[in-house]
């Protein structure tokens, strides 16, 4: 026999007693451990966020221009569901090309800053609405990724205020893709 062995049959306990003895344990433990994870440890452990992946009959730097031109930034605001709902005016978009530079979409009701621009390849923005508290910032990601004859946009919203998911996902399909999906194809 092995040393294990002699060792629990020595003791009288056999590896099947051992084994529910520790599930009866974990039993016990296992709320205690609950009661540990749901103190006020100053961590969020619910957070929401968006991963969309749409496909576009179009290149990488066809899409990339379009969401970082003002010009043509403003033609696809002009086919989004915002006009049909929203009082946006006439105020162009303003988008900066320089990384820390400022961006102002939708007659200003979003807003924010560009944290990484990689031509052709990525676009990382501090992003909010006009709606958030001040200082309220999220990080949107597109990423640019061929895909046959198109591009898909690899795509994620993180950092917006809880309880805001479903209707940012339905913005970005409304305001975003399904109007830029028109622009493209009148471009």
């Amino acid at each position: 026999m092995k040393d294990g062995s002699r060792l629990s049959l020595s003791m009288g306990t056999t590896r099947r007693q051992m084994i529910a003895g520790a599930a009866v344990l974990a039993g016990v433990a296992l709320p205690a451990l609950g009661a540990f994870a749901a103190t006020d440890d100053g961590v969020s452990h619910s957070a929401d966020a968006i991963h969309q992946e749409p496909v576009f009959k179009a290149s990488p730097s066809q899409l990339y221009s379009a969401l970082t031109d003002p010009k043509q930034f403003d033609h696809v605001v002009r086919l989004s569901a915002a006009m049909k709902t929203m009082a946006i005016g006439d105020k162009p978009a303003e988008i900066s090309g320089e990384v820390g530079g400022p961006f102002a979409l939708f007659g200003g009701y979003i807003t924010g800053r560009q944290l990484e621009l990689v031509s052709n390849k990525r676009i990382v923005q501090a992003w909010r609405t006009h709606s958030w508290d001040p200082g309220d910032y999220s990080i949107v990601r597109f990423d640019f990724v061929e895909q046959g004859s198109g591009t898909k946009i690899v795509f994620d919203h993180k950092g917006f205020p809880l309880g805001q998911a479903e209707h940012l996902a339905a913005g970005w399909k409304g305001n975003y893709w399904e109007p830029l999906e028109k622009h493209l194809a009148r471009s």
